[in-house]
Order: structure tokens, then C-alpha cells, then sequence
């Protein structure tokens, strides 16, 4: 799996950004928060969920922590756009190439408007998602603002 197109082309975001962390490949799928903190043995919230968002049909990726939940309307109203909706499984293929349960931060085909929830700043190392349901890469909160040139922001 460590040979995925996926995983590769994170991979190679991670390392062109001069990015800390490696690329590690689970047994087991965790497409959701709490399943990655169960297996990653860390707290739910220091999981960094990329969440893809239609924004009046401009993807928008939200990490947030996986304690939270995206408040679609505050969002909306932050982004300047009529609508904030969660994207359909074919519009997050369409602006990632990643599958959701497994979209990075990092490694689609053209840059998304990111925005990074300011909690994950309460944990020294965060984890999120490296294309595919059973890859993980450590990270910080800095370092995803850098590797995703996001927007900090509060989103609930």
C-alpha cells in the first residue's frame, strides 16, 4: 500500500514542503477520526479530519479536529459564500483524488482552499490522513498551515 499512487504523491508533498513527519501504513482501514485514534493510542481531537466542502461549487478543505463538528453556516458566512455544503464522494474524487476516509491535507491535482481548525493547536503532534483510508502522517498544527498555505479558523 506504501506503493499506492495515493500515498506516493503525498509522499512527495510532504517532502518538496521540507515536511517532518513520515508516511505510516496501518493494518487497518481508519476512515474516521475516533477509528485513527484508537489505532494511533491518542486522543480524538489530535486527529486533523480533512473534510471537503462544495462552496457554491468550489471545494473548500476543512481540518478540524476530530473532536469537532464544522459549523457549515459560520463557515459559510466567514468564506464569503451563499453555501456550505458536505461534498458528494464523486466531487471530493473530482478536487483531491482521494477517496474520502482517506483525503490528505496534501497531494491533489491542483491547490483547495484550506482552512485549519485553530484546536488542533492544543496538541504537540497531530495525525491526519495520507490518501488512502489506511495511511497516517504525524504533523503539527504549524505545519499544516505551511504544508496547506491554510487559513486558521474557528469552526463551531
Amino acid at each position: 500500500m506504501s506503493t499506492h499512487p495515493n500515498v506516493q504523491l503525498v509522499a512527495e508533498a510532504l517532502e518538496a514542503a521540507g515536511a517532518t513527519g513520515v508516511i505510516r501504513i496501518l493494518d487497518e482501514a481508519v476512515p474516521t477520526a475516533a477509528a485513527a485514534a484508537a489505532e494511533l493510542g491518542c486522543e480524538v481531537g489530535a486527529i486533523a479530519n480533512s473534510l471537503i466542502f462544495d462552496g457554491d461549487g468550489e471545494p473548500v478543505l476543512i481540518l478540524t479536529s476530530g473532536a469537532h463538528r464544522v459549523d457549515t453556516a459560520k463557515i459559510a458566512a466567514e468564506l464569503g459564500v451563499t453555501k456550505l455544503r458536505r461534498a458528494t464522494p464523486e466531487f471530493v474524487k473530482e478536487h483531491t483524488g482521494q477517496s474520502i476516509g482517506g483525503v490528505a491535507p496534501v497531494g491533489h491535482p491542483a491547490p483547495v482552499r484550506t482552512l485549519v481548525d485553530t484546536a488542533l493547536d492544543e496538541y504537540s503532534e497531530v495525525w491526519a490522513a495520507a490518501g488512502i483510508p489506511h495511511s497516517v502522517f504525524p504533523t503539527t498544527y504549524t505545519e499544516l498551515l505551511n504544508l496547506t498555505n491554510g487559513t486558521p479558523v474557528t469552526v463551531n
